[in-house]
């Protein structure tokens, strides 16, 4: 195993980083949380989480005590699919496999969180005509790029703009997911909102052209948003749910940095969940991707991947709870310090980092140093880059003998 070069790691473990914190339920013994991770290992027919590897792969990552992991994004219903191997928990079939993810992830006395969202525009076309099922999004014919609105016509199953009684299926099916999530076990679900998937879509103007209550306004646009919160909330508590934005992100072609409002509209809605904590309902967590990386599919040396003319600190003057702030902390351990010692409430998201590391936690007390990952396995049907990357030890084996 190769350890990334030219990378000097640091002991985080003097820091609020291993601090304990109560998150929702839970009181997580440190800060440092498995961030929701695209994997595309579900079983084909059923959408089911992979029954030979997924659960060893969350108890991989869940062997430091007290770690809060959030599973993958996790589709809430066969109408909200995406694309082949993208796992559900609508179905028994599914709810069934997750339980036993849980209950891995609770051997370990870690906490099992799962995200819940719906890809809007963001899914193929071809895949969901392949299942009879309508291309759907924020609004008609405002696609995603060229290239999405080239296979929609040419499978004939053109982008559709959801009608109001779709949107409240939709939010019925966030409900009946996050219903099944915690039948199978899980502590909480964190609803996506972030990184340009179908809620998202609903909160950026270039996405939204909508003229009905759900479109034109900065108010309208979070309608959908807090609609499902408040009815996930309603349904298994509001200490059982957390919210992930990213107001910087371009991923899905959102207008991040290119629209001056973005911010305002952000701080609008999350305005909208304080204002309801202070009612007596406060989520668990929010989730914000960091400008330091406004697109996942950039590198991390890609300086086309941080946007260093704004900042989410306005999350903190307008909301009173924990925040996982997420966004390359791995290779930047002088700002994870920085940022999870700045205020309290804080805890750090680590993904890709955390694929090729699956004793991450350990290595960030200790400063040990880190696998590179492989890019070209995150998202393949094999057990290969997803169970074999070692601990810190077997790596260190490894690279004597290969010396």
């Amino acid at each position: 195993m190769t350890f990334i070069e030219n990378f000097e790691p640091v002991s985080l473990k003097d820091t609020n980083l291993f601090k304990p914190i109560k998150i929702g339920n839970a009181l997580l013994q440190h800060r440092a949380v498995l961030a929701p991770l695209t994997r595309v290992r579900a079983e084909i027919p059923g959408d089911v989480p992979s029954r030979k590897w997924s659960a060893e792969y969350y108890a991989q990552r869940a062997t430091f005590p007290g770690t809060l992991l959030i599973a993958e994004g996790t589709l809430i219903s066969a109408q909200a699919g995406s694309a082949a191997r993208i796992p559900g928990i609508w179905s028994q079939e599914q709810v069934h496999q997750w339980k036993e993810i849980f209950a891995r992830i609770h051997e370990h006395q870690s906490f099992a969180w799962i995200q819940l969202y719906a890809p809007g525009r963001q899914a193929s076309p071809a895949y969901l005509a392949q299942q009879g099922l309508q291309y759907v999004g924020a609004s008609t014919g405002v696609y995603m790029d060229n290239a999405s609105k080239e296979e929609a016509e040419r499978v004939d199953n053109q982008l559709h703009g959801l009608t109001k009684s779709e949107i409240k299926q939709y939010i019925l099916d966030f409900v009946h997911a996050a219903e099944n999530s915690i039948k199978a076990g899980a502590d909480g679900v964190e609803i996506h909102a972030a990184n340009g998937y179908l809620l998202n879509q609903f909160l950026d103007p270039s996405s939204n052209l909508r003229s009905d209550e759900y479109g034109g306004s900065i108010e309208n646009r979070s309608r959908l948003v807090l609609e499902v919160v408040d009815a996930v909330v309603e349904a298994i508590g509001c200490e059982k749910v957390g919210v992930r934005f990213s107001p910087y992100g371009t991923y899905g072609t959102m207008s991040g940095t290119s629209d001056p409002m973005i911010v305002a509209q952000h701080a609008h809605v999350i305005g909208e969940l304080e204002r309801r904590a202070r009612e007596g309902k406060r989520l668990a967590f929010l989730h914000v991707v960091e400008p330091r990386v406004i697109n996942p599919h950039y590198d991390e040396d890609d300086k086309k991947s941080w946007y260093k003319g704004g900042t989410n600190d306005f999350v903190y003057s307008t909301w009173g709870g924990a925040i996982i702030r997420a966004g390359n902390y791995a290779l930047d351990p002088d700002a994870a310090r920085r940022d999870v010692n700045a205020d309290n409430r804080t805890l750090i998201a680590y993904g890709r980092l955390f694929i090729s590391n699956p004793d991450l936690i350990e290595r960030l007390e200790k400063g040990l140093p880190l696998n590179a990952y492989d890019r070209s396995s995150f998202y393949t049907f094999t057990a290969e880059g997803y169970l074999d990357y070692p601990k810190y030890q077997e790596a260190l084996n490894s690279a004597s003998v290969d010396q």
